[in-house]
């Protein structure tokens, strides 16, 4: 209570979301800002939650529809041909066709970008780890640290890098004289 998040004097953006795939994400992986505080880290708590794994199948007509690809015929759906900080797919190649893995993510509703997929039939099934967009704390990672001792600050301090903790009053009086 009473207390901001700064980075040099400043009031941070504090994104979170809910669980990693054991590591957050840049910033600029997810959004077109490259914010330091915001940097990928190890977060191995996350592989205690529930929404740790997802699974989802999805014709290979609404895939390709929705993405604005043709399958190739075979096995292999696209490759994989750049990977984050936070080691989930930056971008794909799909029969000659480059998507990022923010998009494939958002034009599918999956819950990560941390995906795998897999032809069976007429469907593709993808495997997800990690629920969210990763970049800031995890909220399955942050409970983690709590349960092993941590205290906020070390929390707070570790998800957002070179952060400080300051007292919020002064950041209050300018808000409120803004309005």
């Amino acid at each position: 209570a009473g207390k901001v998040l700064t980075y040099e004097g400043k009031p941070i953006d504090a994104t979170f979301f809910s669980t990693s795939n054991g590591y957050t994400e840049n910033s600029e992986a997810i959004w077109l800002n490259s914010l330091p505080y915001l940097k990928s880290v190890e977060s191995p708590w996350d592989k205690q939650s529930p929404k740790f794994n997802g699974q989802k199948a999805i014709p290979v007509a609404e895939f390709e529809q929705k993405l604005g690809v043709q399958v190739p015929d075979g096995g292999e759906i696209g490759k994989v041909v750049e990977r984050t900080r936070g080691k989930r797919v930056g971008t794909v190649n799909i029969n000659g066709k480059k998507i990022s893995g923010k998009d494939i993510r958002k034009k599918l509703g999956l819950m990560s970008t941390d995906f795998t997929w897999e032809r069976k039939g007429n469907n593709i099934i993808i495997h997800t780890r990690g629920n969210g967009h990763g970049v800031g704390m995890s909220q399955y990672g942050a409970n983690g640290m709590a349960q092993e001792g941590k205290e906020y600050s070390e929390i707070v301090q570790y998800y957002y890098q070179g952060v400080e903790i300051a007292n919020a009053d002064p950041f209050i009086s300018t808000i409120t004289a803004k309005k």
